[in-house]
């Protein structure tokens, strides 16, 4: 348990934060089916992405490891995988092990998936196992309950047409995207949902960046010509616009003002679109080459918005909503109660726990702002609740966070960098 001490004075800090996850497991899964030496700088050391590494090596891949310079070198097979058999635990990392069913199906012979509790349980995996299925991978639930452990029987991946259901993760669609390009034939997906998926906008860009090119009609149809191969290179990894959500509320719920540098608004990762959320609720958002500055006001407006293409952010905003002038309604995101838990039911639990009136709908939460009760916070080992909820801390006194090592997920030096925020 840690306890957050409130801020004193209006915040004026410039805080790095580490690389983005979203980035850096995708360019490992993509060096390691190049051929040839790639260098990922920048990249993200956490739970997350040990997982991914740790598979990949032992799946015959060698990678060099140097956490203090933030790089892995990884010396790619070209799709080959000279492993045949294989149990690979993953955690709790739902990245890891969707594109880890996906990228095992290139190889010849039999691969188990397993992770943690929630993994097992709630973080669903069926729809990509059937989508596998149609392209001729056999990829099946150990227990038939649509979870890990997952067992893939592979040899080697086929291609052709595929139906994929993305409404409860796109993480699904990625790992498909990823190994279609070593496809024996041609791979086409037929996507079921409407939406916009910023996290796949981040998979084409890895995609293109080590010289894959992928045709699609929207998110709706995407073919990848088989017999493409990635190339090595080095690839930067830009930091992370989910972590940096927590700096930029901080700054917006204390009137202060928060500078992350190397972040900017043109990035792929949807999750940066959280300052116009935060400018809409009256902070002023600085852009410049270095960086992006938000500033907050006297006092936080309400608001109600739709957050399924950000919906990692949601938790931020529902932690700082108890500080607004009026009602904050976050709409649109069933899909989190699949995630690390039943994100909305969490945030629901914990807000009420803080003496915090929330009315809970099955897609989305209306938050009214009350004076805060104390309390300690549970976070059901999902690393955002930790980091979202630390943020009351800073306006409330008597705010403890249960299991606060829970972020190594993710961000593991998180509460030692919300510190610079004291300085």
């Amino acid at each position: 348990m840690i306890e957050i001490q409130p801020v004193r004075k209006p915040l004026d800090a410039t805080i790095d934060v580490p690389g983005s996850k979203s980035y850096t497991n995708r360019a490992l899964l993509v060096a390691a089916l190049a051929r040839g030496t790639s260098t990922v700088t920048g990249a993200l050391y956490s739970d997350d992405t040990r997982y991914m590494c740790n598979a990949l090596q032992k799946l015959g891949v060698e990678i060099d490891a140097d956490e203090k310079r933030a790089t892995f070198d990884v010396y790619g097979n070209g799709g080959d995988i000279p492993v045949s058999n294989a149990e690979l635990y993953i955690g709790n990392s739902g990245t890891t092990s969707r594109s880890l069913t996906a990228y095992v199906s290139l190889g010849c012979g039999r691969y188990v998936i397993d992770g943690d509790e929630p993994m097992r349980h709630g973080r669903p995996i069926s729809d990509l196992l059937d989508a596998l299925t149609q392209i001729g991978v056999s990829a099946r639930s150990q227990y038939d309950n649509g979870h890990l452990p997952v067992i893939v029987e592979a040899n080697g991946l086929a291609g052709g047409k595929t139906r994929l259901d993305v409404s409860k993760s796109s993480q699904f669609l990625t790992a498909l995207l990823l190994i279609a390009p070593y496809a024996k034939n041609d791979v086409e997906i037929e996507v079921i949902d409407d939406r916009e998926m910023p996290y796949i906008d981040i998979t084409l860009s890895v995609m293109e960046a080590f010289g894959v090119q992928v045709v699609s009609e929207g998110y709706q149809y995407f073919r990848i010509e088989g017999g493409q191969r990635y190339q090595p290179c080095i690839y930067n990894v830009e930091p992370d616009a989910s972590n940096a959500s927590y700096f930029f509320a901080a700054a917006a719920i204390t009137g202060g003002r928060v500078t992350v540098p190397n972040l900017h608004l043109d990035s792929r990762q949807g999750d940066i679109q959280f300052v116009r959320i935060l400018e809409q609720m009256g902070c002023q958002v600085t852009v410049s080459d270095s960086g992006i500055t938000l500033t907050g006001p006297r006092q936080l407006k309400g608001i109600d918005v739709d957050m399924r293409t950000i919906s990692d952010t949601a938790l931020t905003l529902a932690a700082i909503a108890p500080f607004t002038d009026s009602k904050v309604t976050i709409r649109n995101i069933e899909h989190t109660r699949w995630q690390e838990t039943d994100r909305i039911h969490a945030m629901v639990t914990e807000l009420r726990k803080l003496g915090i009136p929330v009315v809970e709908h099955r897609d989305g939460v209306e938050i009214s702002p009350a004076p805060i009760t104390p309390a300690a916070i549970d976070t059901y080992e999902d690393h955002r609740m930790a980091m979202a909820f630390a943020l009351v801390g800073l306006k409330a006194n008597e705010i403890r966070i249960n299991d606060p090592e829970c972020v190594s997920k993710t961000f593991p030096n998180y509460f030692q960098v919300l510190q610079q925020l004291y300085v």
